[in-house]
């Protein structure tokens, strides 16, 4: 087919605070794989959005297949033949996989009858899922399984995908791009959203560059080079993290022999899991989706309090194992979850309410609360000088949470929490969903946050992250944690391998000064 699937035109989307579109043109050609680039707030998952109803443009013409159409709902849009994969999952965490699938779909079909369907698409395309699993028990990366084989069981035309593999595993993602090459041989045409560059060059046929709500340029990706296509898209050259070698001091949080049933029936046992963290040194834990990191991080972070026959968990000196989150805190633990939207912020409350959150505490000297009393103007003061310095589009420190662009809310969070000046801290997934720029501005601010002294905890998928920050690295899997061995010692094949389970370091040095 020579005519276009999909064509904007003169698509526009203002909001009070900022035009998200400007007068956007796109075209998209039968089994084209064809991304959307841009920096978090450029407007990218606003146009998804109207292609697929959720939001009506204020001006502008949709073409399909060569008709001009009206998309004033998802119904609509699946009527056409559009599905979409959200970049924040809309999932009802109590329910299971097939009851959620069955809720999506516009054929009335039980859950019971659709679970065959589940089992068979997903393993088709390498994300494989369990009917039955309820969605609260799943970790960020199945939950994003979910939502594309949900897309995948609608059999689409046009599917796009917004930030699709920002949590999946390496593995995973190759799988997913071989099906989606299938797809698009088939004359499926996706629309694909990702800040990950390299997926850009492997995957996809053409590029359209967003900035600041209006098209700034096309390219070929695959003719483009990683560096070249973050520049279009930032519009100035790509920043660089600066990592140089110290010696690290004290032991300032301790994991000694965790052996920690998960309340999920779906989960993972921590199995006797021993890991000391120093000042002044930031040690990365990589690992597959669902070996362990739920549990790991609430037994860290105070969500889950341990009984003394689970292990032994301290802060400096202080065994801090029965102590919930909030004491931890008081302690000068920081730490930022995984999934942003419920966990990292409420929603409905504006960014500075957001601050209060967290802020609140003695240990972090931010003057939120005074004698018992809430003081707004030291509140809105330390909101603001999280937007400024970590350059969050917003419309101030007044905006809701939900009215960010999922990469400007983490960049948020992470500054909300770096800004507090912990002396330990925690991250999961500290660059899920955000541009390449941003990824960089916050690496950076972690790095900077070592050089100070703060000891450094990171949990990631992204091995490149990883290498990128860490001073040493260790591998979850199955719920057991290898030895952390210096980053310069080891490679990205090597952890690799150890995070199919397969380490035993016996013996090996437990730290290597620089």
């Amino acid at each position: 087919m020579t005519e276009p699937r999909l064509q904007m035109l003169g698509i526009s989307k203002i909001y009070p605070s900022v035009v998200a579109n400007d007068k956007v043109d796109l075209t998209v050609m039968p089994g084209e794989i064809h991304a959307v680039l841009g920096e978090n707030g450029a407007g990218k998952s606003t146009l998804m959005k109207i292609i697929y109803g959720v939001v009506k443009p204020d001006e502008g013409q949709i073409m399909w297949e060569g008709k001009q159409v009206h998309i004033h709902s998802p119904h609509d849009a699946r009527k056409l033949g559009i599905g979409m994969v959200f970049q924040h999952f809309a999932l009802f965490e109590t329910l299971t996989v097939a009851e959620n699938i069955a809720l999506a779909l516009d054929d009335k079909v039980s859950p019971a009858a659709l679970a065959p369907r589940i089992r068979a698409v997903s393993e088709q395309y390498g994300l494989p899922l369990d009917p039955a699993r309820l969605v609260h028990s799943m970790s960020v990366g199945e939950r994003q399984r979910v939502e594309i084989v949900r897309c995948l069981l609608q059999s689409p035309k046009l599917l796009i995908m917004d930030e699709p593999t920002s949590v999946l595993t390496p593995d995973a993602v190759l799988k997913l791009f071989e099906s989606l090459r299938c797809l698009a041989a088939e004359g499926v045409s996706i629309l694909y959203i990702s800040h990950k560059l390299d997926e850009i060059q492997s995957l996809c046929d053409k590029a359209t560059v967003l900035r600041g709500g209006r098209v700034s340029g096309t390219a070929l990706p695959k003719q483009e080079s990683a560096k070249s296509l973050a520049e279009l898209m930032i519009g100035r050259e790509l920043p660089v993290c600066v990592h140089k070698p110290r010696t690290p001091g004290n032991i300032l949080l301790s994991l000694d022999k965790l052996n920690v049933q998960s309340d999920d029936p779906f989960g993972t046992r921590l199995k006797d899991i021993s890991l000391s963290l120093r000042s002044g040194e930031i040690v990365g834990i990589a690992g597959i989706s669902g070996n362990g990191q739920q549990e790991l991080l609430k037994a860290i972070s105070g969500e889950r309090p341990l009984s003394a026959r689970e292990g032994t968990i301290k802060l400096g000196q202080q065994d801090v194992g029965a102590f919930d989150a909030a004491q931890r805190r008081q302690l000068g633990l920081g730490f930022v979850p995984e999934e942003r939207l419920g966990r990292g912020a409420v929603p409905d409350l504006t960014l500075a309410d957001n601050a209060l959150l967290t802020g609140y505490v003695p240990a972090a000297n931010t003057g939120m609360v005074k004698k018992g009393l809430i003081q707004r103007a030291a509140i809105a003061v330390f909101a603001h000088k999280v937007i400024d310095r970590f350059k969050v589009k917003c419309g101030g420190e007044l905006s809701a949470a939900a009215s960010l662009s999922g990469g400007n809310l983490q960049k948020f969070i992470v500054g909300r929490e770096i800004m507090l000046a912990p002396k330990v801290m925690v991250f999961a997934q500290p660059t899920w969903g955000v541009d390449i720029g941003a990824a960089m501005l916050i690496r950076q601010a972690i790095i900077d946050m070592r050089d100070q002294g703060v000891a450094v905890l990171v949990l990631s998928e992204e091995l490149d992250e990883l290498f990128t920050m860490s001073d040493r690295i260790a591998v979850l899997a199955d719920g057991r944690l290898s030895q952390a061995v210096p980053a310069a010692s080891t490679s990205i094949n090597q952890i690799g391998v150890w995070m199919s389970g397969d380490f035993d370091f016996k013996g090996a040095p437990e730290y290597v000064s620089a």
